[in-house]
């Protein structure tokens, strides 16, 4: 990024080329099946204006992240909203409610805020079943904090011509979400077609170099797994020490159950601690806390109990 802050008065490359191969040549995908993106949240909304319409639809866990709502609100399309055993997504069920005027089916895994995951039994199932006339959308913000071995394998389905699309981001295993750039791994023809919507100069030079750094400092990658992997033992611990239910998580947050969560969403607040709300999710009981360092997991812990004591 400094090597990159002396060209910052030329505009980006608009096609981002170098980051598209290197992307390509890891994933296995030709670069034409890659699109960056200010964000994965950026590409969520191209599929909207891409596929979505007042005559259409989409399906979507009902604790499923919020966006995909709100991008489907944007086009007036209709929301078929499926239940959440266990706070994880019902693939089977979902099969079932797609509708012949379904667009696209959203697929969080691991699901934000329920920071849950669906194995690859469950997704193989799920593509036999799906309908092809429907976009499915694995939004894998959060896969690659899990090790190889955790990760289901849906890039095979993009490989095969399916119509898939896979969201993934820098921001959260790489530490660059400031810098705003994600991408989409999908079919040429719909990178062709988001292509079409997408603004102009979409991911700024800084983000592009940092990305393409980033994807070498593979010692990196490995602390901030360890990381992660740390926090969550030791937040989940301190949260069964406090009697506060939580959901096991995949991801790097966990969503634990607090009682009257926007009350102590607020009382952390004043203590200098932000966690995030889950009302608008239907959970007004609960909270999603996300990993810090061991010092602000424990700073977390610590403000927690207090908030508690003081009810």
């Amino acid at each position: 990024m400094r090597e990159a802050a002396g060209q910052m008065h030329r505009y980006p490359d608009g096609d981002a080329f170098y980051l598209k191969r290197a992307l390509a040549a890891r994933l296995g995908v030709e670069p034409g099946q890659i699109l960056p993106g200010n964000g994965s949240n950026e590409i969520i909304e191209l599929l909207g204006h891409v596929f979505l319409s007042p005559d259409t639809g989409i399906v979507a866990g009902d604790r499923a992240f919020v966006v995909y709502r709100l991008v489907a609100a944007a086009s007036r399309a209709e929301v078929v909203a499926v239940p959440m055993p266990n706070y994880t997504h019902d693939l089977d069920a979902m099969a079932r409610a797609v509708k012949p005027s379904t667009r696209i089916v959203f697929i969080g895994n691991p699901n934000n805020p329920t920071g849950t995951l669906v194995g690859q039994e469950a997704v193989d199932r799920f593509m036999a079943n799906v309908p092809d006339h429907a976009v499915v959308c694995f939004d894998e913000a959060y896969i690659d904090l899990l090790p190889p071995e955790r990760r289901p394998d849906v890039l095979q389905y993009v490989r095969a011509g399916r119509n898939v699309v896979v969201l993934r981001t820098f921001s959260k295993l790489y530490g660059l979400a400031g810098l705003r750039i994600g991408y989409a791994v999908a079919p040429p023809e719909a990178v062709r077609l988001m292509n079409r919507v997408r603004q102009p100069f979409n991911v700024n030079a800084m983000a592009m170099a940092a990305a393409l750094a980033a994807m070498e400092d593979h010692a990196f990658v490995e602390r901030t797994r360890a990381l992660v992997r740390e926090g969550l033992e030791t937040l989940e611990g301190g949260f069964a020490r406090l009697g506060l239910p939580c959901v096991p998580s995949a991801a790097n947050f966990v969503l634990v159950e607090v009682k009257r969560g926007r009350e102590v969403f607020e009382a952390l607040q004043r203590r200098g601690v932000v966690v995030r709300p889950m009302d608008g999710y239907g959970l007004p009981d609960h909270v999603r806390i996300t990993v810090g360092t061991a010092k602000e997991n424990a700073r977390c812990l610590r403000a927690l109990r207090e908030v508690l004591a003081d009810r």
